[in-house]
């Protein structure tokens, strides 16, 4: 089974983007574990205290365990230090697949974040260096689509999620402060983007996702 992380710029942007796979990963026995890069505060409704709340109740749903990784929402910046912090969970964690947030985005923090992750891969690496743990590389970085602008995504392949849907949108509704209390259309939106993916392949409903490596396959047996 792989080591998994997944990386967020705020708590829910992971469900959101790719809560689905999240589930099935985590129902298959791969280790998967979320990283919050900031707290997600302020939020007209929320506090640092109903978020980090929301995001166990989240987690426990996906049946995940999740690290917050502390840098301030709305003034992230792709600088040394945080991608030392970064590198630091990556080489605790000894990942295989990485997967971060499409790099195209509206939000400052969403494009700083994917640098950041990027970055924080090949720092991870590094011998000689202050980086607490031992030096490690995952093999695959793979991003997933949580944007906030009005785009077409194309993705490289996409997954399966008619059976984790409904854990998925159960994932998005812990976030009461987002997407309850407020009356956020928000998870209806996901339900019919995630919609339209799985008619792109056939099935109910589908995460679409990107990369820019070449991905090796053994054989054909899990297309769908």
């Amino acid at each position: 089974m792989a080591s998994i992380l997944i990386i967020g710029p705020h708590p829910d942007d992971q469900e959101l983007g790719m809560g689905g796979t999240i589930a099935r990963l985590a129902s298959q026995g791969h280790r998967v574990h979320l990283v919050d890069m900031t707290n997600g505060e302020p939020t007209p409704l929320g506090s640092p205290e109903a978020r980090a709340r929301e995001a166990a109740a989240a987690a426990k749903v996906l049946g995940v365990e999740r690290t917050l990784l502390g840098l301030p929402n709305r003034t992230v910046v792709h600088d040394v230090p945080s991608r030392h912090k970064l590198a630091a969970v990556i080489r605790r964690h000894a990942p295989e697949w990485m997967f971060v947030p499409y790099p195209i985005d509206a939000h400052p923090d969403h494009v700083a974040v994917t640098r950041i992750a990027e970055d924080a891969r090949f720092d991870a690496k590094l011998s000689k260096s202050d980086i607490p743990g031992p030096p490690c590389y995952p093999k695959r970085i793979i991003y997933y689509f949580c944007t906030h602008l009005r785009m077409n995504f194309v993705p490289t392949f996409c997954i399966d999620l008619s059976d984790q849907i409904e854990t998925k949108l159960a994932a998005v509704h812990c976030y009461e402060t987002q997407f309850v209390r407020n009356g956020s259309a928000v998870p209806e939106m996901v339900r019919t983007i995630n919609g339209y993916f799985g008619s792109r392949i056939g099935v109910a409903y589908a995460e679409p996702f990107f990369t820019y490596e070449t991905l090796g396959f053994s054989g054909l047996d899990q297309l769908v």
